[in-house]
């Protein structure tokens, strides 16, 4: 008789410009038997390429990359043939960011704090089509109602919440000083807040940083 053959592992790809993370999400998950990691990348132009040169079934992808931000290296992606799926993973879990994800057609949604175990099992779900999104973040998303911020916006505001100059902000978003002061200004607008600091404060306890 012959034996049943192992069914193929499931191919994956990491794009994220931590080089520490990357490599322990590398470690972690080629430890699992049904998932090889084909390679990392560290930009949306790189994981692009990484992605074409590979045709992995799914890319982990962390949402802030120095050349752009994760969801346009997914919609991207998506014109591929074949399309691998898309599984977010950030340290900047925001309803706005899954709202907009979702519209994109994004089957995953986790923050950097998910464990090894959940990261795998959600890169098998997310293979197979089925979501994989962060409860807490969909409870969130479904409380929070539509903000008015864009995700840029929302970004250096929550930079900004802890007093930061703006020249401290613009390198942690990587971004120039004066669009900092642009993105500050219209979220202030928006928001009807006096200062920055107010403007982070609504938008905090709205859950939309």
């Amino acid at each position: 008789m012959t034996g049943t053959a192992p069914p193929a592992a499931l191919r994956v790809v990491l794009v994220d410009d931590e080089h520490l993370i990357r490599s322990a999400l590398a470690t972690m998950l080629s430890l699992e038997e049904d998932l090889e990691v084909l390679g990392e990348a560290g930009t949306v132009a790189e994981g692009a390429r990484l992605i074409a040169e590979t045709t992995p079934d799914i890319a982990v992808v962390d949402l802030q990359l120095p050349d752009g931000d994760g969801l346009e290296l997914c919609e991207q992606i998506a014109e591929a043939s074949p399309a691998p799926r898309c599984l977010i993973l950030t340290s900047h879990a925001r309803p706005g960011y899954l709202k907009r994800a979702l519209a994109q057609g994004v089957l995953g949604f986790l923050p950097k704090t998910t464990s090894a175990e959940q990261l795998a099992r959600a890169v098998r779900s997310v293979a197979n089509g089925r979501r994989a999104i962060d409860p807490e973040l969909a409870a969130e998303t479904i409380s929070s109602g539509d903000s008015p911020l864009t995700p840029r916006e929302a970004d250096v505001l929550e930079f900004a919440a802890d007093g930061a100059p703006v020249e401290q902000i613009a390198r942690r978003a990587h971004l120039a000083p004066g669009t900092v002061r642009n993105y500050l200004s219209s979220a202030q607008a928006k928001l009807q807040a006096a200062n920055r600091h107010e403007a982070a404060a609504i938008a905090r306890r709205q859950g939309w940083i």
